[in-house]
């Protein structure tokens, strides 16, 4: 898991170096274009395995069944995909336009909060005194990241176009976590990721001509064609693959304490990589919303593992 946090916290620095010369929703595609087609082979030798072990049943046995395309699922995987993933990714690449790399895997750090919070407002889910106030930590957390800690900010409005377009970005992705884990319960994980991507891809393509991509790929330098493959194999394929073996051999309370340190690494990068300005209050701040995401999490480690789609990724 320390891995896939690595891989997480990296989204943050490609994006930031991919935005400049590629276009927010051309982004987004090209992302999931190719992390769709790696998954597309993942969830096939998953279907093949599922089918061999059928023909292999043992006595007691009960093989995973494979996964084939169901209409009651359609709408679900329409809602994920736009949701979730168109959602999430192109406020998020709109993002890194005009903040730093920094401030958005520090407010990204705060979805687990806000998760809880839609969970319990859609889902009549109760909340325990310790997760709440693990909510209002992380709130305040990314409130003084938005304000740089000036109260002035607050008076005037005058907030940061690019932090208030990670906060949307963050409650798309709250959406989508909540939906997953409410009418997603029957579908494969690597099913459910596979058509989200796909989904994601499809109602692009439109967005993707309006930008004519054919003006701008010649200029598009390698680095960025490293970063988008970075964000397509390492974020979003690795990262959730080796989250899905952690749910299974550690649990997800365990797993989700690993995610807690994608803003450290961020930082960390963006600082060495991208030479951005490492300033107090973003320490602080940041240390907030992982004490405040660690308090929220601390009361799941007694409940009983359960699977779950994707949650956490924040890139």
């Amino acid at each position: 898991m320390v891995f896939t946090a690595l891989f997480w916290s990296g989204a943050f620095i490609a994006g930031k170096l991919c935005v400049p010369y590629i276009p927010t929703y051309t982004l987004t595609f090209l992302r999931f274009l190719f992390a769709a087609a790696v998954m597309a082979v993942v969830l096939m030798i998953q279907n093949k395995k599922a089918e061999g072990k059928i023909r292999e049943q043992k006595e007691g046995g009960s093989p995973a069944k494979p996964y084939r395309l169901q209409k009651k699922h359609v709408p679900i995987f329409l809602f994920t995909g736009i949701v979730g993933m168109v959602g999430y990714h192109v406020f998020f690449f709109a993002s890194l336009k005009y903040t730093t790399a920094i401030n958005s895997s520090i407010i990204a750090a705060m979805n687990p909060s806000l998760t809880m919070i839609l969970a319990a407002l859609l889902l009549s889910i109760k909340v325990p005194v310790r997760q709440a106030a693990g909510v209002i930590l992380s709130f305040v957390g990314v409130l003084l990241t938005i304000t740089g800690g000036d109260v002035g900010v607050l008076m005037t409005l005058s907030f940061n176009k690019g932090d208030i377009l990670m906060f949307i970005a963050i409650i798309c992705f709250a959406f989508y976590s909540v939906f997953s884990r409410a009418k997603a319960g029957d579908i494969p994980s690597t099913a459910l990721t596979f058509y989200s991507f796909l989904v994601c891809t499809v109602f692009l393509i439109p967005f993707v001509i309006w930008e004519k991509p054919w003006t701008f790929f010649g200029d598009i330098p390698v680095s960025a064609w490293i970063g988008v493959m970075y964000m397509s194999i390492f974020a979003s394929v690795l990262g959730y693959l080796i989250q899905q073996v952690s749910f299974k051999r550690i649990g997800a309370s365990r797993t989700n304490i690993f995610i807690n340190v994608v803003p450290v690494f961020s930082i960390i990068l963006a600082v060495t990589i991208l030479g951005e300005k490492l300033e107090i209050i973003k320490i602080f701040t940041a240390a907030m919303i992982i004490c405040g995401v660690i308090m929220c999490q601390l009361p799941q480690s007694r409940e009983k593992i359960q699977k779950k789609p994707i949650e956490g990724e924040d890139g």
